[in-house]
């Protein structure tokens, strides 16, 4: 097994820099009319001699023990720690819920446990590397007003862990720079460790890949729906996402460098409010911030403080959903405590700006 922590820094800089698109070329042939044939067969070879190194290096990240706690100290380090009781709690809390939502979908969970910690770093990020190393950062608990989303931003990471989606990345950017002749078999073992942790840290998960952020995105809700959290959270997300103008289409340059940037969170919401419309039995559907019921309006809830008419609305959808996917409609609507119900499901509370319960309920025992 290659060894990580005997990396020489001045190894780590040059592999560092090698992958970050740096001209560097290590002792890549040149290429003659003469020698073409040869130096291409040579090329190859070495490609592959590097490759096979490369995926060794990959699964002793990726699936054993010792290689996946070398990478959560590693992440520990370079991200920095929040050790406050209260985002720790409330983080233990969300990923036993998760963990226990995600093994009724995916019982592989088991075989790797997640190691996570909350990060110190202020931005709105969470993260899941190789081996389901995760980060959150307490800007996320800062960011959210809700449980429920913060539980979709983390269940949209457990969907890149449980995808393999970080090992992807990594082997992906790894592919090219063997490609490019950025790397090769005489660096030695400890600067192609070096290279493939450097790479990991910069592409902690597949953010880049458009493919990959939805289909965690449809993941997250798959989970959501087998906890109490509401399975609507994932689209709202994406929805504060969009007011807040994160994920808009960016240069390739600036993805680039910002490898953790979300692409497109407008068409990210409304994939999710798509699955979101299957999983209720195409009875809700959601559209401009309006949701309905068998295609007639039921619903556009007012502004909070803290939370948009749009965004609000995706949780309307979800208690919808889950209430239609739990054989709730079958049971009147009622108020109970100023909430209004269909069967156990509660659907809306309404605030300042909501029309009363009472006429919310009779309408949806008019749509439903």
């Amino acid at each position: 097994m290659l060894k990580f922590l005997g990396a020489k820094k001045k190894f780590l800089s040059l592999a560092t820099s090698a992958i970050l698109g740096g001209a560097i070329w290590l002792g890549t042939p040149a290429i003659t009319e003469a020698n073409a044939a040869v130096n291409i067969i040579g090329i190859f070879v070495q490609g592959a001699a590097i490759k096979n190194q490369v995926n060794q290096e990959i699964k002793y990240f990726n699936e054993t023990n010792e290689g996946r706690q070398k990478l959560y100290q590693t992440f520990r380090k370079e991200r920095g720690v929040d050790e406050s009781y209260e985002y720790n709690s409330r983080l233990d809390a969300i990923m036993t819920n998760l963990t226990n939502g995600v093994a009724k979908v995916d019982k592989t969970i088991n075989d790797r446990p997640y190691m996570y910690f909350v990060a110190a770093d202020d931005t709105l990020n969470a993260a899941c590397g190789m081996g389901h190393v995760m980060f959150v950062n307490r800007g996320l608990f800062k960011s959210l007003s809700t449980e429920d989303e913060i539980a979709a931003v983390i269940g949209h990471e457990m969907g890149h862990g449980q995808s393999n989606h970080a090992a992807k990345s990594v082997d992906k950017q790894i592919n090219k720079q063997i490609t490019a002749g950025l790397l090769n078999v005489a660096l030695g073992s400890d600067v192609l460790t070096s290279a493939v942790t450097a790479i990991a840290l910069n592409h902690t998960d597949a953010h880049k890949d458009k493919k990959f952020e939805t289909q965690a995105d449809l993941l997250s809700i798959d989970y959501l729906m087998n906890t109490t959290y509401n399975p609507g959270a994932t689209a709202a997300v994406m929805q504060k996402f969009v007011e807040m103008s994160i994920g808009a289409e960016r240069s390739g340059l600036d993805v680039l460098f910002n490898p953790s940037d979300h692409p497109d969170s407008e068409r990210r919401r409304d994939a999710c409010a798509k699955k979101l419309t299957k999983l209720s039995g195409n009875h809700v559907t959601i559209k401009d911030g309006v949701v309905s019921i068998n295609k007639k309006t039921f619903l556009t809830p007012a502004a909070t403080s803290s939370m948009s008419s749009a965004e609000r609305s995706y949780f309307v959808m979800g208690n919808l959903v889950r209430a239609y996917h739990n054989k709730q409609d079958k049971y009147d609507a009622t108020v109970e405590n100023g909430t209004v119900m269909l069967g156990n499901q509660a659907i809306i509370t309404p605030v300042a700006g909501d029309e009363d319960a009472q006429t919310i309920a009779d309408r949806l025992n008019a749509l439903k």
